[in-house]
């Protein structure tokens, strides 16, 4: 709709970009279906190409609020296409493995600002979607370190977390994925500096992703990105094997 309406109005994307105050790259991928409008791409696109409120209609019925930032839905995107994706957490699950109940717990403890209800089940909705990349093909190579203190940590209560760990166990035995365990008696340690995402694009490209209170940014040059991977290969070799740590977990989940 979006190109029919520029073309229609003689514009190029870049013309268009320009009258929008968006890049040529922003409208390019959201005519291909690539990337969702962001802010107030929509409003400014109807006016500048005299649409008449048809964009306005259609933006509202496909693009309804996900209630995640901006630039977590810049990751999802990126997430969703690529050949490989290689997590480390150390407070939580990591969100693609994440079960119904853990995860909104998980958003339960957003106490400040606290979100609302409606809020948590549109942000719990878009995490469970995200599962769909395990079955996507071609399949993506996923790997997770996680610290054992996530095994124990009770978010929801023990029966939620015996769930989510059953869940994990679940997740494990597919041939893409390796599941590893970060154990509480290392005496060093090479990810102190917090959690991390590692993703491997279709054309092999590099990037990855980090997210802290401030919003999420994406990391693409050396010797930044390079060093990112070099810890996280350290925090793989520091690890339990996928078979210990599936051994741990099922023994943590006993136990609950």
């Amino acid at each position: 709709m979006l190109r029919h309406f520029r073309e229609l109005a003689g514009l190029s994307q870049e013309a268009l970009a320009g009258r929008l105050g968006f890049s040529k790259s922003q409208v390019a991928m959201v005519e291909r279906g690539e990337r969702p409008p962001r802010g107030d791409f929509v409003p400014k696109a109807d006016e500048a190409l005299a649409a008449q409120g048809a964009l306005l209609v259609v933006a509202e019925k496909e693009f309804k609020d996900s209630g995640i930032p901006p630039w977590t839905e810049d990751y999802l995107a990126e997430e969703q296409k690529a050949s490989s994706v290689h997590s480390y957490q150390n407070h939580v699950i990591p969100g693609l493995l994440q079960t119904e109940a853990y995860a909104r717990a998980v958003y339960n403890c957003n106490y400040f600002p606290p979100l609302d209800d409606e809020e948590i089940e549109k942000l719990v909705k878009t995490r469970l979607k995200r599962k769909q990349l395990f079955h996507r093909k071609p399949m993506p190579n996923l790997g997770f370190v996680i610290e054992e203190s996530t095994l124990t940590r009770p978010l929801g209560g023990p029966s939620v977390l015996k769930e989510q760990l059953h869940s994990v166990l679940d997740f494990g035995r597919l041939r893409h994925v390796e599941i590893q365990v970060m154990p509480h008696n290392r005496q060093t340690h090479a990810g102190l500096m917090g959690p991390m995402i590692l993703l491997e694009t279709a054309e092999r490209r590099r990037i990855a992703y980090i997210e802290g209170h401030k919003g999420g940014y994406f990391v693409s040059e050396q010797p930044d990105l390079g060093n990112l991977f070099g810890k996280y290969g350290i925090l793989r070799a520091h690890s339990l094997s996928p078979e210990e740590s599936a051994k741990l977990i099922e023994q943590v989940a006993q136990e609950l």
